[in-house]
Protein backbone atom coordinates (compact mmCIF):
# COMPACT_ATOMS: atom_id res chain seq x y z
CA UNK A 1 0.00 0.00 0.00
CA UNK A 2 1.59 3.38 -1.15
CA UNK A 3 1.18 5.81 2.30
CA UNK A 4 -0.72 8.18 -0.22
CA UNK A 5 -1.75 11.41 2.09
CA UNK A 6 -3.99 12.81 -0.49
CA UNK A 7 -6.81 10.63 0.32
CA UNK A 8 -6.31 9.03 3.30
CA UNK A 9 -9.76 7.34 3.87
CA UNK A 10 -8.62 5.33 0.42
CA UNK A 11 -5.27 4.40 2.05
CA UNK A 12 -7.17 3.26 5.07
CA UNK A 13 -9.65 1.57 3.30
CA UNK A 14 -7.38 -0.71 0.99
CA UNK A 15 -5.18 -1.89 4.23
CA UNK A 16 -8.98 -2.60 5.75
CA UNK A 17 -9.78 -4.44 2.88
CA UNK A 18 -6.83 -6.69 2.95
CA UNK A 19 -7.43 -7.74 6.55
CA UNK A 20 -10.82 -8.62 5.34
CA UNK A 21 -9.71 -10.50 2.43
CA UNK A 22 -7.68 -12.68 4.46
CA UNK A 23 -4.29 -11.77 2.79
CA UNK A 24 -1.50 -12.59 4.96
CA UNK A 25 0.87 -8.83 5.21
CA UNK A 26 0.91 -5.33 4.18
CA UNK A 27 3.73 -3.59 3.09
CA UNK A 28 3.74 -0.30 3.51
CA UNK A 29 7.22 1.70 1.87
CA UNK A 30 8.84 4.82 4.08
CA UNK A 31 10.27 8.02 2.45
CA UNK A 32 9.64 10.66 5.41
CA UNK A 33 10.91 13.52 3.10
CA UNK A 34 7.58 12.47 0.18
CA UNK A 35 5.11 15.56 1.35
CA UNK A 36 2.57 13.66 -0.41
CA UNK A 37 2.99 10.31 2.15
CA UNK A 38 2.10 9.95 5.65
CA UNK A 39 4.45 9.11 8.02
CA UNK A 40 4.48 5.70 7.97
CA UNK A 41 4.99 4.34 11.45
CA UNK A 42 2.16 6.79 12.22
CA UNK A 43 -0.06 4.69 9.68
CA UNK A 44 0.81 1.60 10.68
CA UNK A 45 0.11 2.22 14.31
CA UNK A 46 -3.58 3.80 13.41
CA UNK A 47 -4.08 1.32 11.08
CA UNK A 48 -3.26 -1.69 13.82
CA UNK A 49 -5.92 -0.20 15.60
CA UNK A 50 -8.23 -1.14 13.34
CA UNK A 51 -7.22 -4.63 11.54
CA UNK A 52 -7.64 -7.75 13.27
CA UNK A 53 -5.28 -10.68 11.44
CA UNK A 54 -2.84 -9.08 9.26
CA UNK A 55 0.80 -8.58 9.13
CA UNK A 56 2.24 -5.11 9.15
CA UNK A 57 5.36 -4.40 7.48
CA UNK A 58 7.07 -1.23 6.90
CA UNK A 59 8.72 -2.26 3.41
CA UNK A 60 11.44 -0.90 4.15
CA UNK A 61 12.27 1.38 6.83
CA UNK A 62 14.63 4.65 6.41
CA UNK A 63 17.44 3.38 8.11
CA UNK A 64 19.00 7.12 7.90
CA UNK A 65 16.19 9.15 9.26
CA UNK A 66 15.32 6.22 12.31
CA UNK A 67 17.85 5.86 15.50
CA UNK A 68 17.94 2.03 15.56
CA UNK A 69 17.33 2.14 19.79
CA UNK A 70 14.68 4.59 19.13
CA UNK A 71 12.96 2.28 16.37
CA UNK A 72 13.63 -1.07 18.12
CA UNK A 73 11.03 0.46 20.91
CA UNK A 74 8.85 1.37 18.42
CA UNK A 75 8.63 -1.59 16.25
CA UNK A 76 8.20 -3.92 19.69
CA UNK A 77 5.78 -1.24 21.28
CA UNK A 78 3.86 -1.85 18.19
CA UNK A 79 4.15 -5.29 18.50
CA UNK A 80 2.95 -6.16 21.28
CA UNK A 81 -0.07 -3.10 20.82
CA UNK A 82 -1.27 -5.23 17.62
CA UNK A 83 -0.66 -9.12 19.28
CA UNK A 84 2.44 -9.83 17.29
CA UNK A 85 1.89 -8.69 14.13
CA UNK A 86 4.94 -6.39 13.07
CA UNK A 87 8.23 -7.37 11.21
CA UNK A 88 10.27 -5.10 10.55
CA UNK A 89 12.15 -4.29 7.02
CA UNK A 90 15.08 -2.55 6.61
CA UNK A 91 16.63 -0.70 4.24
CA UNK A 92 20.43 1.16 4.39
CA UNK A 93 19.32 4.47 2.56
CA UNK A 94 18.92 5.89 -0.76
CA UNK A 95 17.35 9.50 -2.53
CA UNK A 96 20.19 11.36 -0.39
CA UNK A 97 19.54 14.70 -1.06
CA UNK A 98 16.21 14.13 0.25
CA UNK A 99 17.89 12.21 3.34
CA UNK A 100 20.18 15.20 3.91
CA UNK A 101 17.42 17.48 3.35
CA UNK A 102 15.50 16.51 6.45
CA UNK A 103 18.61 16.63 8.36
CA UNK A 104 19.60 12.69 8.11
CA UNK A 105 23.20 11.89 6.83
CA UNK A 106 24.50 11.45 3.70
CA UNK A 107 27.04 8.12 3.57
CA UNK A 108 28.75 6.42 0.86
CA UNK A 109 27.35 3.33 -0.20
CA UNK A 110 30.27 1.30 1.89
CA UNK A 111 29.28 3.52 4.98
CA UNK A 112 25.58 2.90 4.33
CA UNK A 113 25.70 -0.95 4.56
CA UNK A 114 28.07 -0.37 8.27
CA UNK A 115 25.61 1.67 9.68
CA UNK A 116 22.56 -0.87 8.47
CA UNK A 117 25.53 -3.88 10.86
CA UNK A 118 25.39 -1.66 13.50
CA UNK A 119 21.39 -0.70 14.01
CA UNK A 120 20.59 -4.64 13.14
CA UNK A 121 23.39 -5.81 16.59
CA UNK A 122 21.37 -2.66 18.30
CA UNK A 123 17.96 -3.93 17.70
CA UNK A 124 19.04 -7.37 18.61
CA UNK A 125 20.40 -6.04 21.59
CA UNK A 126 16.55 -3.85 22.47
CA UNK A 127 14.91 -7.48 21.47
CA UNK A 128 17.18 -9.81 23.36
CA UNK A 129 15.27 -9.41 26.74
CA UNK A 130 18.31 -8.19 28.60
CA UNK A 131 18.10 -5.14 31.15
CA UNK A 132 21.05 -3.24 30.00
CA UNK A 133 22.05 -2.39 26.21
CA UNK A 134 25.24 -1.40 25.40
CA UNK A 135 26.89 -0.94 21.66
CA UNK A 136 30.07 1.36 20.20
CA UNK A 137 29.49 1.86 16.77
CA UNK A 138 31.45 3.86 14.17
CA UNK A 139 27.35 5.50 13.18
CA UNK A 140 25.75 4.45 16.49
CA UNK A 141 26.10 4.19 19.96
CA UNK A 142 23.84 2.87 22.78
CA UNK A 143 25.38 3.04 26.54
CA UNK A 144 23.84 1.20 29.11
CA UNK A 145 20.53 2.10 27.14
CA UNK A 146 17.47 0.22 29.36
CA UNK A 147 14.98 -1.67 26.58
CA UNK A 148 11.83 -2.45 26.94
CA UNK A 149 8.81 -3.41 26.65
CA UNK A 150 9.94 -6.78 24.93
CA UNK A 151 8.14 -7.32 21.34
CA UNK A 152 5.31 -9.76 21.73
CA UNK A 153 6.89 -12.11 19.43
CA UNK A 154 10.60 -12.53 17.63
CA UNK A 155 10.33 -9.53 15.26
CA UNK A 156 11.82 -10.56 11.96
CA UNK A 157 14.08 -8.13 10.07
CA UNK A 158 13.49 -8.30 6.35
CA UNK A 159 16.66 -6.69 4.50
CA UNK A 160 15.44 -4.67 1.29
CA UNK A 161 19.06 -5.55 -0.74
CA UNK A 162 20.49 -5.73 -4.36
CA UNK A 163 24.80 -5.33 -3.32
CA UNK A 164 26.80 -8.40 -2.93
CA UNK A 165 27.63 -7.10 0.29
CA UNK A 166 24.41 -5.85 1.29
CA UNK A 167 23.45 -9.85 0.04
CA UNK A 168 26.05 -11.40 2.19
CA UNK A 169 25.02 -9.03 5.36
CA UNK A 170 21.56 -10.46 4.69
CA UNK A 171 22.31 -13.96 4.86
CA UNK A 172 24.74 -13.56 7.71
CA UNK A 173 22.56 -11.05 10.00
CA UNK A 174 19.15 -11.19 8.33
CA UNK A 175 15.97 -13.47 9.06
CA UNK A 176 14.88 -12.57 5.13
CA UNK A 177 15.67 -10.80 1.62
CA UNK A 178 13.29 -8.38 0.37
CA UNK A 179 14.17 -6.61 -2.40
CA UNK A 180 11.62 -5.25 -5.66
CA UNK A 181 11.16 -7.54 -8.45
CA UNK A 182 10.36 -5.64 -12.07
CA UNK A 183 11.61 -2.44 -13.32
CA UNK A 184 15.09 -0.76 -12.66
CA UNK A 185 15.41 -3.66 -9.81
CA UNK A 186 15.98 -7.15 -9.67
CA UNK A 187 15.09 -8.52 -13.34
CA UNK A 188 14.47 -12.53 -13.54
CA UNK A 189 18.18 -13.24 -14.96
CA UNK A 190 19.35 -11.53 -12.07
CA UNK A 191 17.32 -13.09 -8.93
CA UNK A 192 19.40 -16.84 -8.94
CA UNK A 193 22.79 -14.79 -8.87
CA UNK A 194 21.39 -12.74 -6.04
CA UNK A 195 19.87 -16.23 -4.28
CA UNK A 196 23.23 -17.34 -4.14
CA UNK A 197 24.95 -14.63 -2.55
CA UNK A 198 22.40 -14.38 0.35
CA UNK A 199 23.29 -18.17 0.44
CA UNK A 200 27.03 -17.75 0.56
CA UNK A 201 26.51 -14.83 3.76
CA UNK A 202 24.66 -17.67 5.76
CA UNK A 203 26.48 -20.28 5.39
CA UNK A 204 29.85 -18.15 6.05
CA UNK A 205 28.02 -17.28 9.22
CA UNK A 206 27.14 -21.04 10.21
CA UNK A 207 23.61 -20.46 8.92
CA UNK A 208 21.02 -22.65 7.16
CA UNK A 209 20.13 -20.59 3.96
CA UNK A 210 16.92 -22.27 4.24
CA UNK A 211 16.33 -20.16 7.44
CA UNK A 212 16.30 -17.12 5.53
CA UNK A 213 12.77 -15.95 4.22
CA UNK A 214 13.19 -14.62 0.57
CA UNK A 215 10.16 -12.33 0.25
CA UNK A 216 9.33 -9.70 -3.05
CA UNK A 217 8.00 -6.76 -3.90
CA UNK A 218 6.49 -7.67 -6.83
CA UNK A 219 6.22 -4.46 -8.92
CA UNK A 220 4.26 -5.28 -12.04
CA UNK A 221 1.81 -8.22 -13.12
CA UNK A 222 0.59 -8.29 -16.87
CA UNK A 223 -3.21 -9.18 -17.86
CA UNK A 224 -5.81 -10.17 -16.58
CA UNK A 225 -6.18 -10.64 -12.60
CA UNK A 226 -7.10 -14.19 -13.68
CA UNK A 227 -3.88 -14.88 -15.06
CA UNK A 228 -1.67 -13.58 -11.96
CA UNK A 229 -1.77 -16.88 -9.73
CA UNK A 230 0.93 -18.20 -12.64
CA UNK A 231 2.77 -15.54 -13.21
CA UNK A 232 3.18 -15.32 -9.39
CA UNK A 233 3.46 -19.15 -9.27
CA UNK A 234 6.48 -19.15 -11.47
CA UNK A 235 7.73 -16.16 -9.47
CA UNK A 236 7.65 -18.76 -6.42
CA UNK A 237 9.00 -22.02 -7.96
CA UNK A 238 11.42 -20.38 -10.33
CA UNK A 239 12.83 -17.37 -8.79
CA UNK A 240 12.14 -19.09 -5.11
CA UNK A 241 10.03 -16.47 -3.08
CA UNK A 242 7.96 -17.61 -0.73
CA UNK A 243 6.19 -14.28 -0.03
CA UNK A 244 4.82 -11.81 -2.35
CA UNK A 245 3.94 -7.95 -1.85
CA UNK A 246 1.66 -7.30 -4.65
CA UNK A 247 0.30 -3.97 -5.50
CA UNK A 248 -3.05 -3.25 -7.04
CA UNK A 249 -2.78 -0.36 -10.03
CA UNK A 250 -6.42 -0.91 -11.24
CA UNK A 251 -8.83 1.46 -10.97
CA UNK A 252 -11.28 -0.08 -8.26
CA UNK A 253 -8.26 -0.94 -5.81
CA UNK A 254 -10.94 -2.49 -2.84
CA UNK A 255 -12.54 -4.70 -5.38
CA UNK A 256 -9.39 -5.91 -6.79
CA UNK A 257 -7.57 -6.29 -3.28
CA UNK A 258 -10.77 -8.45 -2.37
CA UNK A 259 -10.00 -10.85 -5.43
CA UNK A 260 -6.41 -10.78 -4.84
CA UNK A 261 -7.31 -11.75 -1.27
CA UNK A 262 -9.93 -14.27 -2.33
CA UNK A 263 -8.99 -15.41 -5.99
CA UNK A 264 -5.76 -15.06 -6.54
CA UNK A 265 -4.10 -15.68 -3.20
CA UNK A 266 -5.81 -19.17 -2.73
CA UNK A 267 -5.55 -20.47 -6.42
CA UNK A 268 -1.33 -19.46 -6.45
CA UNK A 269 -1.83 -22.01 -2.83
CA UNK A 270 -2.89 -24.09 -4.98
CA UNK A 271 -0.50 -24.00 -7.35
CA UNK A 272 3.05 -24.22 -5.59
CA UNK A 273 1.72 -26.45 -3.41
Amino acid sequence: VVPDASDPDSTIERILAADRAGLDLIGVQDHPYQRRFFDTWTLLAYVAGRTERVRLLPDVINLPLRLPSVLAKSAASLDVLSGGRVELGLGAGTFWDAIEAMGGPRRTPGASVDALEEAIAILRGFWSGERSVSFEGEHYRVKGAKPGPPPAHPIRIWVGAYGPRMLRVTGRLGDAWLPSLGGDYVTPEDAPRMQAIVDEGAKAAGRDPAEIERAANVIALEGDMASWPGQLARIATELGFSTLLVGTPGEDPIADIRRLGEEVAPRLRELVG
